[in-house]
């Protein structure tokens, strides 16, 4: 009997130590989850106010204030460098028009052209006698390239079909389609090779054109008054005489392909290079700030990672399913994608623009592209801090909501804007010059969607078909009608529509989501201090606070 009650009671006791057990585990289970709400929450809190609840200092907001600040610096600073080097390139371009071009006025090379065979061999003559007394008549420090002790020669082509005979009066013609080429070259300063130009025939019937191609090289000289080690510059010429219409318009035409080469051998004196140095410290200087700035917004990345994962999990302990996508894309702050990839664009443009200010590269163009985007990323991220501003945040928060709508919307408007584009372009563009191409004709609905340049795009209609006169003009007002009246207008309601939504929600303060209604239940202050505690601390503080919330509520209940 004796026996039976001892069993009894360690029976009763095991049963009474694995109830508590249970119950301190799932005492245990719910500080979890309030620790981990309390770490979402913390998550998602500006810089000020995780300053209120750490104490630790905004350092991530005071790097991105300072490299907005160094990187427009930098940006400013090689776009006047570049200025220069645009400056350069098209007053050679206008110099080059001039000394080569015979009575040429500046602004008329979209209608400069010949029309007379007499006049194509004066102009000939006139390139190659003007290329031939450079030195004498050019004020620039223009020169001839040089390959080994010779110098390159100027070549004159011509390109016209094999074989052909063509009588317009007879209404017959006969032709063979290969094209083939002729040229001579002309050295400078040497009269045997520009006599051989005599001997040159143009065969006016057959010839599609005539290109005259040479080489020049110069010195960017006005950089040393910057500070700057100058370029020496290659301007590939080509001056084309086009008759490939057959209309008896040759239209002339000077290009300027331009080469930028390092200098060989340079001496700089009356000028110190300390501030090229100082330029390119400044530059490594932007180049570790940017590594920084990657850094700690990976780690935040990072860490929202490992929160969404464990959100994710506790909401499929809790609810049986699998969290929205909506709630988990919150962990992930397009913000510090927006940042890492500006950094990444900031530091390789850096190091291109050190490569040119070291000489060792000369691609300005590809180092825009790289600074540039970089800092307009940089700049569109400065909206973020805006938003800690509750005026602001409701504007942010409306374009965020807003944007799937948008896309959706623009893509459909889309399908009708290039209906229209395809239209106007085959049955206008014989009529109309800004329907010659299906870029002009973009660009001129784009310009009438914004109502710009509309009478003329009306007026410029030639009335040599009355169909296609009449056709213009209900072309033209639907079009208009459908995208001003309808389609804008509807873009706007998108818009507005997500501005009131967004409005009242911010001023019910119900929350909208799984996520806000999870992190709801904390209402822990940042300046309460429940923010500093480690994991342990975080347990004594939520059963300290469940005793004096139940203290309290057992005090008033009496």
């Amino acid at each position: 009997m004796q026996e039976s009650n001892d069993l009894y009671d360690v029976h009763e006791t095991d049963t009474h130590s694995a109830w508590a057990n249970h119950q301190h585990q799932s005492i245990e289970d719910v500080d979890n989850v309030e620790c981990l709400r309390r770490k979402i929450k913390y998550y998602f809190m500006n810089p000020c106010e995780k300053y209120h609840a750490r104490g630790r200092k905004p350092w991530k907001l005071i790097l991105q204030l300072v490299k907005i600040a160094i990187i427009t610096i930098q940006l400013v600073s090689f776009g006047l460098s570049n200025q220069m080097v645009v400056t350069f390139k098209e007053e050679n371009l206008m110099t080059f028009q001039h000394l080569f071009l015979k009575d040429f006025v500046d602004g008329s090379i979209d209608t400069y052209a010949v029309y007379r065979q007499a006049d194509v061999y004066d102009h000939i003559n006139y390139i190659i006698e003007q290329y031939g007394r450079l030195h004498n008549i050019t004020v620039g420090n223009h020169e001839y390239e040089k390959r080994g002790s010779v110098y390159t020669p100027l070549s004159v082509c011509q390109e016209f079909y094999r074989n052909g005979t063509i009588y317009p009066g007879k209404d017959t013609f006969e032709i063979d389609a290969h094209v083939e080429t002729d040229c001579i070259d002309i050295y400078p300063m040497n009269q045997s090779s520009q006599d051989a130009l005599s001997h040159f025939e143009l065969h006016f019937k057959r010839m599609l054109s005539v290109k005259i191609t040479f080489v020049l090289k110069a010195i960017n000289l006005q950089t040393v008054r910057h500070r700057e080690l100058p370029d020496c510059y290659d301007f590939n010429v080509i001056i084309t005489f086009n008759n490939q219409v057959h209309s008896g318009r040759i239209k002339v035409d000077l290009e300027n392909d331009v080469e930028i080469n390092e200098c060989r051998d340079w001496k700089v004196t009356g000028a110190t290079a300390k501030s090229i140095y100082l330029m390119l410290m400044f530059d490594c200087l932007i180049i570790v700030t940017c590594i920084i700035s990657s850094a700690l917004c990976m780690r935040s990345v990072f860490n929202g990672i490992q929160l969404q994962f464990k959100y994710t999990h506790y909401y499929k302990n809790h609810n049986g399913k699998d969290a929205p996508w909506s709630d988990k894309l919150e962990f992930i702050n397009g913000w510090y994608i927006l940042i890492i990839a500006s950094d990444s664009l900031t530091i390789t443009g850096s190091v291109l623009k050190i490569d040119i200010q070291t000489k060792v590269l000369t691609s300005y163009d590809v180092c825009s592209i790289f600074l540039g985007t970089g800092t307009m990323f940089v700049w569109i991220g400065v909206i973020r801090y805006m938003g800690y501003f509750r005026k602001y945040n409701i504007l942010i928060l409306t374009l965020r909501a807003a944007f799937p709508n948008v896309i959706r919307f623009i893509c459909c408007a889309g399908i009708i804007y290039l209906s229209y584009c395809f239209c106007g372009w085959i049955v206008l563009g014989p009529y109309h010059e800004k329907f010659r191409t299906l870029n002009t004709v973009s660009e001129c609905l784009f310009s009438l969607i914004n109502g710009d340049d509309m009478f003329p795009t009306f007026k410029n209609m030639k009335k040599k078909s009355n169909l296609i006169w009449i056709f213009s003009r209900v072309y033209l007002y639907t079009f208009v009608s459908l995208f001003i009246y309808m389609i804008l207008s509807l873009f706007i309601t998108i818009i507005t529509n997500s501005y009131h939504i967004i409005k009242q929600q911010q001023q019910s303060g119900i929350p909208t989501s799984e996520l806000q209604h999870f992190l709801s239940e904390c209402k822990d202050l940042p300046n309460s201090g429940a923010y500093r505690l480690d994991k342990n601390s975080c347990f004594l503080h939520i059963c300290m606070n469940k005793c004096r919330e139940r203290h309290e509520r057992l005090t008033s209940e009496t």
